[in-house]
C-alpha cells in the first residue's frame, strides 16, 4: 500500500487539522443559541428570546407577491412569524396536504393550507389605484402614520383582535 491511498488512513482527522478551529468559524457562541434543531436555532437576546426580525408588514395589509411562484398574486397577511421574517398570505402559496382516516370506516381527506413566503417578497398594494407601493412613516396630528410612498394612501392602523371574554 503506498502512501496516497485512501485505504489505512484518516482523511478526517487530515482535514480537522487543515481547518481553522470551530470558535473562529462559528461567531455564534453555545450561550447565545436558542433552543430546537440545530440547523432551527435563532440568536437570542439578552433575556433569552429569539430575535425578531423587523418587518415593514403588519397583520392585516393587503399585500401584493412580487418574486416566485406566485408573482402578482395579491392577499391580506394572515399571520407573521417574527422569528423567522415569514408571513402568511391569504390564497397564495397553497400546499396540498393528504391526510389518512384517523377511524375506520372514515375516509381520508385532501386539505390545502397557506404556507409562509419570506417578507421580502411582498411590496404593500393600493385597492383603489391597483398599484404597489413601498411603505412610508409620516407625523400626522402628532401620531406615527404609515403610508404608501407611490399614492399617499395612509394606511388604517390594525387594532388587535379582542378575545371573546368568557
Amino acid at each position: 500500500m503506498n502512501s496516497s491511498s485512501f485505504f489505512g488512513r484518516r482523511p478526517c482527522l487530515q482535514i480537522r487539522t487543515q481547518q481553522t478551529p470551530l470558535a473562529a468559524r462559528c461567531p455564534v457562541q453555545a450561550s447565545t443559541i436558542g433552543p430546537g434543531k440545530k440547523w432551527e436555532h435563532y440568536e437570542l437576546n439578552k433575556n433569552g428570546k429569539p430575535l425578531r426580525v423587523p418587518m415593514h408588514v403588519q397583520r392585516g395589509d393587503l399585500v401584493q407577491i412580487i418574486s416566485g411562484a406566485e408573482k402578482g398574486k395579491t392577499g391580506t397577511i394572515k399571520n407573521i412569524i417574527t422569528k423567522t421574517g415569514q408571513i402568511v398570505v391569504e390564497g397564495a402559496n397553497l400546499k396540498t396536504r393528504h391526510n389518512k382516516p384517523k377511524a375506520e370506516g372514515e375516509s381520508g381527506q385532501i386539505t390545502q393550507n397557506e404556507s409562509p413566503i419570506h417578507h421580502s417578497n411582498v411590496m404593500l398594494y393600493s385597492q383603489d389605484q391597483k398599484v404597489r407601493s413601498k411603505v412610508g412613516y409620516r407625523e400626522e396630528n402628532g401620531k406615527k402614520v404609515r403610508y404608501l410612498k407611490k399614492t399617499g394612501e395612509v394606511l388604517q392602523p390594525k387594532l388587535p383582535e379582542k378575545k371573546p371574554s368568557q
